[in-house]
């Protein structure tokens, strides 16, 4: 299904899954900013929104680099939501889209 940039369904934009450690996580930081970018329609800071994601990976990341971490991009209001999922730990943080 097609959507035009800045709508979404019941809020979720986009549900991604990725190794917990090794070179793979860092296509999560790549897709939030796009994710911004959908919603807002330009570009965001990207070192900035790899930092958000960061931290909420960081709180949920296992001992073990053999686990995924579940990454929810939610259109909150004015802010993207970022619930990071990995076994029972879960972390959120926003990330306000500008105007």
């Amino acid at each position: 299904m097609s959507q035009s940039p800045g709508r979404t369904l019941d809020g979720v934009v986009l549900r991604l899954s990725v190794p917990s450690g090794g070179a793979l996580r860092i296509i999560a930081s790549d897709v939030a900013a796009r994710v911004v970018e959908f919603l807002k329609e330009r570009a965001p800071d990207a070192a900035v929104v790899a930092a958000v994601l960061d931290h909420a990976a960081a709180s949920v990341a296992p001992a073990s680099a053999d686990a995924e971490i579940t990454f929810d991009f939610r259109h909150v209001n004015d802010a993207l939501l970022i619930v990071a999922h990995c076994g029972s730990r879960s972390s959120e943080v926003r990330y306000p889209l500008p105007a």
